[in-house]
């Protein structure tokens, strides 16, 4: 599976020695690290074997094969090369399996990001979100200064944005597309030939004092290189609101670490860390039950931003209206289709999964403010493994940037 621990991206070839200059220079996180460009490289005096290196990793990480990064590496040659070997020769000199072959074939995308959830259903209040599908592509340069404190020590920013400009560029919405709420969840269709009905969903966004004053526990930091595995020291409690206070935030409620779906979600978003630092947004994963083993099985290979755990529930509770989304596993998902769908998803990414810890209760996401704003959006499980549309995720924070920008010139202008 495609790690974000860089000891495992890096693996055991000519960048493991480069190790402790990339974390001098910043590059010190695989989402960033792949965000290298030529020029970057050469300011750091990489080789070409070097530069090689980087590339093949970053496009095997891309599709879930980096068990194969080693050896393709010691074979000395660049991608385009590689990219052109038959199919018997990756099987027999690289044991590659055939859906691997076919993955490591396919130049059109990063497995990550295939096989997206079905439509999308949005209901709920109505907000002034915007129509047209560039509208990213178009304000992402002129993101604040301050709202890329952490990426302009890695390059220049004309580069960074140049960089980030191109992920944007996949994940741009379609001509037309209507943001009709601020709600959203996947449809759910009727089960077992219609004996087994889905459970109903609220409509409602949670308000606002449902989560602001929930206290949560941090379990891990941000993952950087050589970072203690966990938070040695127990973190004291604290209310959920001083995490937004400076900065908005993406709270992703995970449902269970160990499941195969919940970890595909938590990597495809974790996937896009440079463009969020970019926005000046935070993210957190959130989980409702502390098993320390959990924990560490799925930070930082999953996950490498903060984790928290909410001892009561009470974000889960507020996906919820005000009580927990709760499905058997056999009506939830044996005799779900798009629970099924959604598990097919996340196996093909090359997943572990384990069954351990509670799996039952549902999660979501949830975007918030800075301050007091309030919930700008919110994405309930309703299905299990249902994803909430990264595009869509991405849109909503790119308004935050906007909103902040349009502030800053009401202040000029003022002054």
């Amino acid at each position: 599976m495609a790690s974000f621990l860089m000891e495992d991206f890096v693996g055991n070839g000519v960048l493991k020695g480069l190790l402790p200059k990339l974390l001098e220079e910043g590059w010190d996180d695989v989402p960033t690290l792949k965000m290298m460009n030529s020029e970057d490289t050469s300011e750091i005096n990489m080789t070409q074997q070097q530069k090689d290196a980087l590339e093949i990793r970053s496009y095997l990480h891309d599709r879930a094969l980096m068990q194969y990064g080693d050896k393709l590496e010691a074979l000395g040659r660049s991608l385009p090369d590689l990219l052109n070997l038959s199919t018997v020769d990756l099987k027999s000199q690289f044991a590659m399996k055939r859906g691997h072959v076919a993955r490591f074939m396919d130049r059109t995308g990063a497995c990550v990001e295939s096989s997206q959830p079905s439509q999308t259903i949005l209901v709920g209040k109505r907000t002034s979100m915007p129509s047209r599908s560039n509208s990213i592509y178009k304000n992402f340069v002129s993101v604040n200064s301050k709202n890329m404190e952490r990426t302009t020590s890695l390059a220049r920013t004309g580069r960074i944005e140049k960089s980030l400009e191109q992920s944007l560029s996949d994940l741009k919405l379609k001509d037309g597309y209507i943001f009709k709420g601020i709600i959203a969840a996947e449809p759910a269709d009727t089960r077992a030939c219609g004996c087994v009905q889905p459970p109903p969903i609220t409509d409602k966004v949670a308000p606002f004092s449902a989560i602001e004053n929930v206290t949560i526990q941090k379990l891990t930091p941000e993952y950087k290189i050589g970072m203690e595995r966990l938070v040695k020291t127990k973190t004291p409690p604290m209310k959920a609101s001083e995490l937004w206070r400076d900065k908005p935030a993406v709270l992703m409620c995970i449902r269970r670490p160990g499941c195969i779906m919940c970890r595909a979600e938590a990597h495809q978003l974790y996937s896009k860390k440079p463009i969020f630092d970019a926005l000046g947004i935070q993210l957190f994963a959130v989980l409702h039950e502390h098993i320390e083993t959990e924990v560490k099985d799925f930070w930082p290979r999953y996950w490498g931003g903060v984790v928290l755990f909410d001892r009561n529930m009470e974000f889960f509770k507020a996906l919820g209206g005000g009580k927990l989304l709760k499905e058997k596993f056999l009506s939830g998902f044996v005799f779900n289709p798009r629970a099924i769908a959604n598990y097919k998803r996340a196996k093909s990414m090359g997943i572990e999964q384990n069954f351990r810890g509670e799996g039952e209760i549902k999660g979501g996401l949830f975007i918030v403010g800075s301050r007091r704003s309030g919930i700008a959006y919110q994405f309930i499980e309703r299905n299990f493994g249902d994803w909430a549309p990264l595009a869509e995720v991405i849109e909503i924070c790119t308004q935050f940037q906007n909103q902040q920008q349009g502030q800053g010139s009401m202040k000029a202008c003022k002054n």
